[in-house]
């Protein structure tokens, strides 16, 4: 459980199950196991309770770059705790293999790896740099669901 113990020396804690806003319907599973990967679908930035953090808006008007940044990392937080509700344990995770970053852009903002470096460097700080490290792209969009800064999704190889 190294990953685990890393997230209590840094007293960081999983989020509880994804609680979708009130009328919204999810007719899809958050990770999907098959052929020794996990496909994790898009998530946001959540609070400890399950909820979508209160940060909406776009990076680069409503939402500063450095609050874009810890957005990505609490998506980090969200996907983990997904990721230990499907594997029982988060030392499963062999490799972190592709990691697709959407920011919720405004017309003009072009800093979008900046912001999901905050997905990437704690992955990297969690797993080290042989299992975390991941090919990556950061993409800038016009709107997000929810009104939600960051989205990221994932694939991670698992045993």
């Amino acid at each position: 459980m190294k990953v685990e113990a890393r997230l209590e020396e840094l007293g960081l804690v999983l989020p509880e199950p994804i609680q979708a806003p009130a009328g919204a319907r999810l007719p899809f599973v958050f990770a999907r196991l098959g052929g020794g990967r996990m496909y994790v679908s898009g998530h946001g930035p959540q609070a400890a309770d399950g909820s979508l953090l209160p940060l909406r808006g776009k990076v680069g008007a409503e939402v500063s770059p450095e609050e874009g940044y810890g957005a990505a990392r609490a998506v980090a937080l969200s996907m983990l705790g997904t990721l230990k509700r499907e594997l029982g344990d988060l030392d499963r995770v062999t490799a972190w293999l592709r990691v697709f970053g959407m920011v919720n852009s405004a017309p003009g903002f072009t800093d979008q790896p900046a912001v999901i470096n905050g997905f990437s460097d704690l992955i990297l700080d969690l797993y080290g740099p042989e299992a975390g490290q991941h090919a990556r792209s950061a993409v800038g969009l016009a709107e997000l669901p929810f009104g939600i800064p960051v989205e990221i999704e994932a694939e991670v190889a698992v045993d």
